[in-house]
């Protein structure tokens, strides 16, 4: 039974190298997802990757797919992969539930769904990979060596702020001191 990984990092060029790492370990691109904000990618192409994902593989890789996705409560994000392709259908309104949906049904906890897309809005990025769970202990191995956010200290924090989830119709995050 297939497994999903998922970790979030606070930058993207974190990601993006655990995603090239995750490739050439041998796990496909159709497998692997980015979705997260780059802070050298303009904005103004916001909705044009809304198809991206389902062809993303083969010798170009999967960062050569990256395309700009606009998902509610988050705003426009480079995204690649299985998981931005399903976000960014819910976001076009072929799913209910949108980024949440979008991970809980590849198996996230619904909890930490609403952490994840919580530190994306925030300026973070997400991982996430399909596995066979045999892999599963190689491919936590290499997205961990990444040194990702430690979702529980993260949640707490967000807590001690008075969020509660995520909200699909918050204005975009400012971060203190921008």
């Amino acid at each position: 039974m297939p497994l999903t990984i998922t970790r979030s990092y606070e930058q993207y060029a974190t990601a993006a190298a655990v995603v090239e790492e995750l490739g050439n370990a041998g796990f496909s691109d159709s497998d692997i997802s980015v979705i997260g904000h780059r802070e050298d990618h303009e904005d103004s192409n916001a909705g044009e990757g809304a198809g991206i994902g389902a062809g993303v593989g083969g010798a170009a890789g999967l960062l050569a797919g990256l395309g700009m996705i606009a998902i509610p409560g988050i705003g426009p994000v480079v995204a690649a992969g299985w998981l931005a392709a399903t976000a960014a259908g819910a976001a076009a309104g072929a799913a209910a539930g949108g980024i949440i949906g979008a991970m809980t049904s590849a198996g996230v906890d619904e909890r930490d769904a609403h952490v994840y897309a919580e530190s994306v809005r925030r300026g973070g990025s997400v991982v996430s990979l399909r596995t066979a769970e045999e892999r599963a202990p190689e491919a936590e191995a290499i997205m961990d060596r990444a040194t990702p956010i430690d979702m529980a200290v993260r949640r707490a924090d967000y807590e001690r702020e008075g969020w509660t989830q995520f909200d699909a119709n918050a204005t975009p995050y400012v971060r203190p001191g921008i």
